[in-house]
């Protein structure tokens, strides 16, 4: 567990982390120097490994909020088990400051995994989804999976001898793992296109859908980003009709 102020900037926190072999499970995203740990908690952005470990508020333990009514209120604690009325802290994580203004948060971290491996797997997106809904049964050391439109990007994490038998079984080619940081901070070629940019939350499972554009596969499916000149109320029907929801992130 660690408490640290909301002003706090982002990347001191995961250096602090990092030097302590710890770290904030639910990877939030950074996109730049300049923020902060108020921030990352107000927009509740999770990573690639969202599906496996959580998202932001689930590692929320509490909070110190300025109320609209100038009140300063704790909420939650500093253990797991804490069940004092109401956990009103996790409601700060994606509330974008509309309940109060958060000036102090503690986080529950854990240990950084012994061994990670990063790989690539030659195969279109319909059969990598077909293969991340049988592996999400089966105990696969998988913590995050992107799918490219080209390959299936995999990455393994845990004891040395589990993320080696899972290499050994699912094959593949090394992967750089720099790519998942450059996945989580849209650094990658795919983000620089020229087109506006949707965020597509679906359920698990949710087969690949007919929408004109380039997608790119996050969460093992459930998180996609599609790059595409579509009319906004096509997508918007497409992804209803599966259950989804969408949000345009970038318009050009």
């Amino acid at each position: 567990m660690i408490t640290v102020r909301s002003g706090t900037a982002l990347a001191e926190l995961m250096q602090v982390l990092d030097d302590a072999q710890q770290m904030l499970a639910c990877e939030p995203p950074a996109f730049g120097d300049g923020a902060t740990v108020g921030g990352m908690i107000a927009c509740g952005l999770s990573g690639p490994r969202r599906p496996w470990s959580g998202s932001v508020r689930d590692f929320v333990l509490g909070t110190r909020v300025i109320t609209g009514l100038g009140k300063h209120l704790r909420f939650g604690g500093e253990v797991m088990k804490n069940v004092a009325g109401y956990d009103l802290s996790r409601l700060m994580a994606g509330s974008y400051g509309t309940l109060g203004l958060i000036t102090e948060v503690s986080l529950k971290v854990l240990p950084k995994p012994r061994q990670c491996l990063s790989i690539s797997l030659d195969m279109n997106s319909e059969r990598a989804l077909q293969n991340l809904a049988q592996w999400g049964q089966q105990p696969l050391p998988i913590s995050a999976a992107c799918h490219d439109g080209e390959q299936l990007h995999l990455r393994l994490e845990g004891g040395e001898g589990s993320v080696a038998a899972a290499h050994d079984r699912l094959g593949g080619e090394l992967l750089d793992s720099a790519y998942w940081a450059d996945l989580n901070e849209h650094r990658l070629a795919f983000f620089d296109e020229d087109q506006p940019l949707w965020r597509l939350s679906l359920p698990n499972n949710t087969p690949k859908l007919s929408l004109p554009g380039r997608q790119l596969i996050d969460w093992g499916g459930a998180q996609r980003w599609l790059k595409s000149d579509a009319q906004d109320t096509f997508i918007r029907k497409v992804v209803d009709e599966v259950g989804g929801h969408v949000t345009a992130t970038a318009m050009v």
